[in-house]
């Protein structure tokens, strides 16, 4: 998959923006604050109906204007031509179509145009809470397999109804509190089994990648962790009621799963230098790339955004050097450092577009 051009209309600071991009590599420079982030993201909303960066849709309009809208040229990697476009009016639903045909849901839109990010926000990953790593798992996941995508919708939905009857003032009603359960659990083995495969998966491949970033000097581990290890789930909610209703929400089931993340056999939270973090983060999302591309078949989209800062040259180059060659596709570079740029793009030999961002202003500025 790689997009032949795009057109942004009042999207965060880009008021109007429309370029043809290189079918390898574009790389965007400019100071922080002009917009280059906002060019991904805007990449990044085509492909999951929604922005990496704010909660809130109508946010990601200009200032002062009443809408904004994004189009998409894409081709697929068998050659077929898509357009995808978004509109946002302000106070209203937006609106997502493939080929001007509008989506009955947004959530089957997911996976038809694959892509990876690595951004700074990714060191969420290892600082924030276990939250932050299960959107990690599901968006992969829910990428490649939709019914696992329903099958966590359902479950959601089931553990807001239980946890509204944990904190209801009257006593919960023993039934309604089995049928819920029930829901959970039919749905929570789904979804268990589709992230244990995943992680099965994805550990050889981010340890690989990890070793060559690194050059193996350092010792890490990508692990799975869930109740339903435990387990039957089923009598694991059964047997937590009494202290779910006293703290007022649910205690055990999928919505807790976590990824153990280690660097020399303790948390990298509390171990990793940030080289040492960006390292782990780096190599944990080419894994998803490679994986997305094994389960999907169409190669994803890689967006980079600012994610050199913190590397010492040697990681650097590794780097470039594993996303230039014939494994990866199309790819999205941004830095404030046009030195940084014109390293890697002497570096690599191959097709490229490199634009200047100011001020929500995008000018194509050299190209191979």
């Amino acid at each position: 998959m790689l997009v032949k051009n795009i057109s942004i209309l009042n999207y965060r600071n880009l008021s109007d923006v429309s370029i043809a991009l290189s079918p390898k590599i574009n790389c965007f420079i400019g100071s922080n604050g002009m917009g280059k982030t906002n060019l991904l993201d805007a990449l990044y909303y085509l492909s999951f109906c929604k922005s990496a960066v704010t909660v809130s849709d109508s946010s990601n309009i200009l200032h002062d204007a009443p809408f904004f809208m994004l189009q998409g040229s894409y081709c697929s990697d068998s050659g077929i031509d898509e357009e995808v476009s978004c509109g946002l009016k302000r106070g209203e639903k937006k609106q997502f179509k493939r080929n001007k045909k509008s989506y009955d849901r947004l959530a089957d839109h997911i996976g038809s145009l694959p892509l990876v990010m690595i951004s700074p926000a990714d060191n969420e990953l290892i600082a924030g809470g276990s939250e932050e790593r299960r959107r990690f798992m599901d968006m992969v996941i829910s990428q490649y397999d939709k019914e696992y995508l329903n099958s966590l919708i359902r479950y959601n939905r089931a553990l807001v109804q239980r946890n509204v009857l944990l904190r209801g003032e009257r006593e919960p009603d023993a039934e309604m509190l089995s049928l819920i359960e029930d829901m959970m659990v039919a749905e929570a083995h789904h979804i268990f089994n589709g992230r244990v495969a995943f992680v099965n998966e994805l550990v050889p491949i981010f340890s690989e990648f990890h070793n060559v970033i690194t050059g193996g000097n350092e010792s890490v581990s990508l692990a799975f962790r869930s109740h339903m290890n435990e387990g039957d789930l089923s009598a694991l909610l059964r047997a937590s009621r009494a202290d779910d209703r006293r703290v007022g929400h649910t205690t055990k089931g999928c919505h807790r799963d976590d990824l153990v993340m280690q660097l020399g056999g303790y948390a990298i939270k509390k171990e990793g230098s940030q080289g040492q973090n960006k390292s782990f983060l780096v190599a944990l999302k080419l894994a998803q790339f490679h994986f997305l591309h094994r389960k999907g078949g169409e190669m994803p989209l890689l967006l980079l955004d600012d994610i050199f800062d913190k590397l010492d040259s040697r990681r650097v180059e590794q780097i470039v050097s594993l996303v230039s060659g014939d494994k990866f596709g199309q790819i999205f570079i941004t830095d404030v450092n046009r030195e940084h740029i014109d390293n890697i793009l002497e570096s690599i030999d191959g097709e490229y577009k490199l634009f200047e961002v100011v001020a929500g202003e995008v000018q194509q500025i050299k190209e191979r």
